[in-house]
């Protein structure tokens, strides 16, 4: 299935259903958003490394996760997944993931409860603005467009109050977006709670706000200020943490094929030699493709091995490192051998020192991308080592068996 050409057809029905339904009321749910939700969830989905077919679900559900709003806006999550199961069929999508998009589509609705990483990867794109600097902005469109549905406008501190609450119990599913978008959000709920305590007691506010969209807050004309010297600071710990992460996943699916190569070449060489090289005075021609494939397997095995293997450093520092910042306290191979004393000093000296503690992170970054490069070369000298040798083993045995096969 060309899910790629699929997805471009949900892409091209869903503009056009847009169009068609033309809707000033909608100042949020509209195509804008739609699209919004759309990037989202691609860039989600890019993280995790879908496949075709789960990519396409996502990316599809997220196409059709509101265009409900233009037909029923109380039911537009039931009526987008059933409008996201007509037009697949119409496509030829099988029925299994149509239904996942389906699926996927009604995993949106509050209080979202997902299950498995396509429909949390659809929701965290739902609401991924909520960390994000559109969170205010979205505010006055959501707000406007929930008084045109409801014929009844909130106030805006109601509106708050509502919004603050959901702030307060959201959260996002994908470690991703956690990572991520988890600081801004709690920046945008911080700002709303000091709204609070500079403006009038909330007044209650309708029942339905918190179902109806993803949360706004009021426009703070003061916003655009430069008051907010920690922005550019959580932005620098939330690469580090989403860069580390990846490096860890990396190391991880490292390891997970070096031992997949162990695992296979382990029974290879057993059979062999529990097999056949006690059978080699009658199959004497199959002497060298033998050793062909041991030889083969046992590279494999060292290299794979050698991938994985931990080199540890001295697990010692001495204080001339912490004043020349040379040592990194983020790495249990620097301090291992270390009294507590020692090592909870060298920590609160870089915690008060950030140049030091940024410093650290940077290598600490730098040394993980250094034993990843590493473990990935070996890697793939082990993988190469056991393609081509065992192609050459497998023609190597038919060679001989054709040549003395019946004598």
């Amino acid at each position: 299935m060309d899910y790629t050409a699929a997805l471009a057809k949900v892409k091209e029905h869903v503009s056009a259903f847009f169009d068609s339904h033309k809707n000033g009321e909608l100042d949020y749910h509209n195509q804008v958003h739609t699209e919004a939700v759309v990037e989202a969830a691609a860039q989600i989905a890019n993280h995790y490394q879908l496949d075709g077919r789960d990519f396409f679900v996502v990316n599809a559900a997220a196409w059709f996760h509101d265009i409900g709003y233009y037909i029923d806006f109380v039911n537009h999550e039931t009526v987008g997944a059933q409008e996201a199961v007509k037009f697949l069929a119409s496509i030829n999508i099988d029925e299994e993931t149509a239904q996942a998009v389906a699926d996927c589509v009604v995993a949106t609705s509050m209080p979202q409860r997902p299950g498995g990483l396509l429909q949390q990867i659809v929701c965290d794109a739902d609401f991924y603005h909520l960390g994000t600097d559109h969170f205010k902005e979205n505010n006055r469109n959501v707000r406007k467009e929930f008084g045109v549905l409801w014929k009844e406008k909130p106030g805006k501190s109601a509106w708050r109050e509502k919004t603050i609450l959901l702030l307060e119990k959201h959260r996002y599913f994908t470690e991703y977006c956690q990572l991520l978008l988890n600081d801004k959000k709690q920046e945008n709920l911080d700002w709303l709670l000091s709204r609070r305590k500079t403006e009038p007691e909330a007044t209650a506010a309708p029942k339905e706000l918190i179902t109806a969209a993803p949360p706004p807050v009021t426009e703070d004309p003061s916003s655009g200020k430069k008051g907010r010297k920690d922005r550019p600071e959580r932005g620098v710990e939330t690469m580090f943490r989403i860069s580390s992460a990846n490096h860890q996943r990396l190391s991880d699916m490292a390891d997970n094929k070096a031992n997949l190569l162990i695992t296979v070449n382990a029974i290879i060489l057993s059979a062999i030699l529990s097999l056949l090289l006690r059978r080699l005075e009658d199959y004497y021609y199959l002497s060298i493709p033998t050793v062909i494939i041991l030889t083969v397997s046992v590279l494999t095995v060292v290299y794979a091995i050698l991938a994985t293997r931990p080199s540890i450093p001295g697990g010692t520092f001495t204080p001339e490192d912490l004043t020349a910042r040379r040592v990194n306290l983020l790495f249990f191979g620097n301090f291992y051998k270390m009294g507590y004393e020692d090592f909870a000093g060298g920590m609160e000296a870089m915690m008060e020192d950030k140049e030091f503690l940024y410093g650290s992170l940077i290598r600490d970054l730098y040394s993980q991308g250094i034993v990843l490069g590493k473990k990935y070369r070996l890697l793939r000298i082990a993988y190469s080592i056991f393609m081509f040798g065992i192609v050459v083993a497998v023609i190597a045995f038919i060679i001989a068996t054709l040549i003395h096969g019946k004598d």
